[in-house]
């Protein structure tokens, strides 16, 4: 029996793996990364500070003991260079191997900020475990961090340091931050109560270069301003790699084009995460992630099922103001229905009908997600649901 190869050892590549194992105690099972393996929660790096972790205590398991644990084969350091679809075959330098069925588990890459400077190369992002292990590294001895992009990411590590003790400065391009999830009114009262923390504010503003200083850094921005910093942390995106999958001859768009058992446009190879692109939706979230799991094993063990995606709310993990938000994209403020509540807000995003789409509560009102998420349709329904 020839093995699935599960390329990538995320969240999705070893969620898999585990979601095969229970399922299927005979299937041969690699797993390919070009990384130490290690195994660790991704979500848990933008709350590692304030949880007093360093990168070492994140690391739950070596590639080692997981290989034990789920009786797979883990070959780390490895990349993939090519996919032959037509000889069911991974090129890795001079070596090929061959699968009975692919999953690409890949993730995605950090958006390239484009910035001039002589200290451009100091930008980091922080994208997995190595990554949060230099970042650890430039913060000691540092004071000033100063974060381009105000989306999740960047909201998150800039609560965590701030609560950290850290001085905080936000680079970002709209008029508010999370715009895409967030109306107006919530979005500045998050503003409201990590300024009150010290985080400083640069709206709407974009980071043009970066420029050596006699202390750390000086972040230059489209008005001409300079920021004083020691350490610079890009959070503007991420984007699904997609570029082996489209070598392949696979179908591509924003991410890799999958159907709903989780097939490219080769049957036999899969793509799961934050690089798998599904009804035109790629949702770089945990809930998501782990339904595309448990169908993709269901699936590849022999059962006939197909991915439904329910109401997802998301927590944003910003404790200084908590936020959840689900459901339809940010539009207009005029769609929002907001009310004030006790300790907190509740806003929903309703249709001409009145069926309610989104909805975003912040503080004591995130208490109301499940009520609020059960009113919510299906983001992706079963095709036979009525």
């Amino acid at each position: 029996m020839e093995p699935i190869i599960i390329v990538g050892s995320g969240m999705a590549g070893y969620g898999l793996a585990r979601e095969l194992r229970k399922r299927r105690a005979d299937l041969p099972i690699t797993l390919i990364t070009a990384d130490d393996g290690a195994g660790y929660s991704k979500p848990m790096l933008s709350t590692a500070l304030t949880q007093h972790q360093s990168a070492e205590q994140l690391q739950q398991n070596t590639a080692e003991t997981l290989a034990a644990q789920l009786g797979v084969q883990i070959r780390t350091h490895t990349r993939v260079e090519a996919i032959d679809v037509e000889a069911h075959a991974l090129r890795m330098g001079h070596e090929q191997i061959t699968y009975g069925k692919l999953v690409l588990a890949l993730g995605a890459d950090p958006v390239n900020p484009g910035l001039a400077g002589d200290a451009a190369h100091t930008v980091m992002s922080v994208n997995d475990l190595n990554d949060y292990r230099e970042f650890r590294h430039r913060l000691a001895g540092s004071q000033r961090i100063t974060i381009l992009g105000g989306g999740l990411i960047g909201c998150e590590f800039a609560n965590d340091l701030a609560l950290a003790g850290y001085e905080v400065q936000m680079v970002h391009p709209r008029e508010w931050p999370l715009e895409r999830l967030l109306p107006a009114m919530v979005a500045h009262e998050l503003v409201q109560k990590m300024t009150e923390r010290g985080v400083v504010w640069h709206m709407p503003r974009k980071a043009v270069a970066v420029w050596q200083a006699a202390t750390g850094v000086q972040v230059e921005l489209d008005n001409g301003e300079r920021l004083q910093t020691d350490v610079v942390l890009s959070a503007i995106g991420l984007r699904p790699r997609t570029a082996l999958a489209q070598s392949a001859g696979l179908s591509v768009g924003r991410g890799i084009q999958v159907d709903r058992q989780l097939h490219t446009s080769d049957a036999d190879v899969c793509a799961i995460g934050d690089c798998a692109e599904v009804a035109g939706m790629v949702l770089p979230f945990v809930q998501p992630l782990l339904t595309q799991v448990r169908t993709l094993g269901a699936i590849l063990a022999g059962e006939v099922v197909e991915l439904s995606y329910p109401a997802m709310p998301v927590t944003i993990k910003t404790p200084i103001w908590p936020l959840v938000v689900a459901g339809a994209a940010v539009t207009a403020e005029q769609d929002w229905q907001i009310e004030q509540v006790e300790g907190g807000t509740r806003a929903r995003l309703f249709d001409a009908g009145g069926q309610l789409q989104g909805f975003a509560l912040a503080g004591a009102a995130t208490k109301e997600r499940t009520v609020l998420a059960k009113a919510l349709p299906a983001l992706l329904p079963l095709n036979n649901a009525p």
